[in-house]
């Protein structure tokens, strides 16, 4: 199946209106499947994010500043159910920028990105905040108010879905934002200012900036002084530099980074389920999602069953084009990725490790970035391929003996974002979940997340929490108002 929708060309989005860079640069935007040009970026730097912030700082003063809570509201829901009426035109624009399967981002990433709009305008109806009294010397409340002008930079794996999470909630709190995607996937964030504007969102309310990260428009809007806040999600290494960079300001940073999740299967779990969730949580989206589970450790006694299933269960795996109903692993986003990610599987021979089931591109697909499923045994938790985060569809798979033995080699690793437990053992369950350091954990599920709960990783996984209240803690200001009585 060919998409039926033509890729476009990316210009930024400032004060209401498309427009090219004040230089007239311009990059291309490959389309990883194939290695062809989909078209061209405009190239942002320090000059459109002056433009962009300027505008966001004075829409905080407009129309924006004026509307009631129930204003803002409609329009979120409408931001909605225009991203649901385009649906077949953002997933394919996904799928030619990221090289996922057109069905995942169809069912999952353009769905997930119109709900999040509809989750928190209707979380913001409810939302409260606290009051105490001083005996009858005093009455104490909390006001709350947007933080400003806030800068959020995506990354390119699930490129709509973590935009939409982060500017909804951003909106629904009343703020005005400057958007720098990842230049790797530009496309959707495109649309989606497109869309927003058609919502009834105001002028410089929303603004989005195109280009790349240090000594580009990722740099300029995490240094500029009238930036308030910075939401990044993406590698740690660049977590750091904006830390440095944001610290000129004491801006206040929301950060999820990344991860080198384990996954731990008892013996007592059910193999077929743990089976069907384990093949997701290691190669869904190509393995390029920070939740993954690359890290599988398995009780010794189950260890063989559930390697023969699951070498023989991933076997089955179709890579190839996004655009085929049967393809379950599309290409990698990159070239300078695919080396990455293949120069691990060199370093896990180096390492003693045994490439079991793929580490080669596919037959027949010379063009493009794609990787079989690929799963390493005979490493230990002090090899690199163990401890770095790949972010590709390679998995290590390790035995274990004992609860203790399982626990410290699952925190045994500079991240802490996610971790599975496979166990019927209710008590096992608990027990295992307070002593794993990571921000979420899964019991018997992965991947399913209650818009409501905080979202966000331990160590460095990341700075605080994203979801329900969490995500208005950050983009909201509170103002405590005391009343003598």
């Amino acid at each position: 199946m060919q998409p039926n929708v033509k890729p476009i060309d990316c210009l930024h989005f400032i004060n209401g209106e498309f427009v090219p860079s004040g230089n007239g640069a311009v990059f291309e935007n490959i389309n990883p499947a194939t290695e062809e040009v989909l078209g061209t970026v405009a190239l942002g730097g320090k000059e459109e994010i002056e433009l962009a912030v300027a505008a966001a700082k004075e829409a905080l003063k407009g129309p924006w500043k004026k509307m009631t809570a129930t204003e803002r509201v409609n329009i979120l829901r409408r931001v909605s159910e225009l991203i649901m009426e385009r649906l077949e035109e953002l997933a394919v624009l996904e799928s030619l920028d990221t090289g996922k399967p057109l069905w995942l981002s169809k069912s999952i990433d353009i769905p997930r990105s119109a709900y999040n709009f509809q989750f928190f305008a209707d979380y913001i109806r409810t939302l409260g905040t606290e009051a105490s009294q001083s005996d009858d010397i005093a009455l104490n409340y909390a006001i709350r108010r947007p933080l400003g002008v806030v800068g959020l930079i995506n990354p390119w794996n699930l490129p709509l879905l973590l935009l939409t999470w982060k500017l909804a909630p951003a909106l629904a709190a009343g703020n005005t934002v400057v958007m720098k995607p990842a230049e790797l996937t530009p496309m959707t964030a495109t649309v989606l200012a497109e869309i927003c504007r058609d919502a009834g969102v105001p002028a410089g309310v929303i603004n989005l900036v195109h280009g790349f990260g240090p000594d580009s428009a990722g740099a300029a809007l995490a240094e500029h002084p009238d930036v308030n806040g910075i939401s990044f999600t993406g590698e740690t290494t660049t977590g750091k530099i904006i830390m440095q960079t944001a610290a000129k300001s004491l801006k206040r940073l929301s950060y999820e980074l990344g991860g080198k999740n384990p996954n731990i299967i008892f013996a007592d779990s059910d193999l077929d389920e743990v089976i069907e969730t384990t093949l997701k949580s290691s190669f869904i989206n190509q393995g390029e999602v920070c939740l993954c589970g690359s890290r599988i450790y398995v009780e010794r006694s189950a260890y063989q069953a559930f390697l023969d299933k699951f070498v023989a269960k991933a076997k089955e795996l179709v890579v190839g084009d996004p655009f085929q109903e049967k393809t379950k692993v599309g290409a990698l986003i990159s070239e300078e990725h695919f080396h990455r990610v293949t120069s691990y599987i060199e370093l896990a021979k180096e390492e003693g490790g045994e490439i079991i089931l793929g580490g080669r591109r596919p037959e027949g697909l010379e063009k493009g970035y794609y990787l079989e499923p690929t799963i390493i045994t005979g490493l230990n938790n002090n090899c690199r391929v163990v401890k770095e985060e790949i972010f590709g569809p390679v998995v290590t798979v390790i035995p274990f003996d004992t609860e203790e033995e399982v626990i410290e080699a699952a925190n045994d690793t500079h991240y802490g974002l996610s971790a599975t437990i496979w166990t019927n053992n209710l008590r096992r369950a608990h027990r295992v979940a307070g002593q794993i350091e990571a921000g979420i954990i899964w019991v018997n599920t992965w991947f399913f997340r209650d818009l409501r709960t905080p979202f966000g990783g331990m160590k460095q996984s990341g700075i605080g929490r994203e979801g329900g209240v969490h995500s208005f803690e950050f983009y909201s200001e509170l103002t405590n108002v005391c009343i003598k009585l």
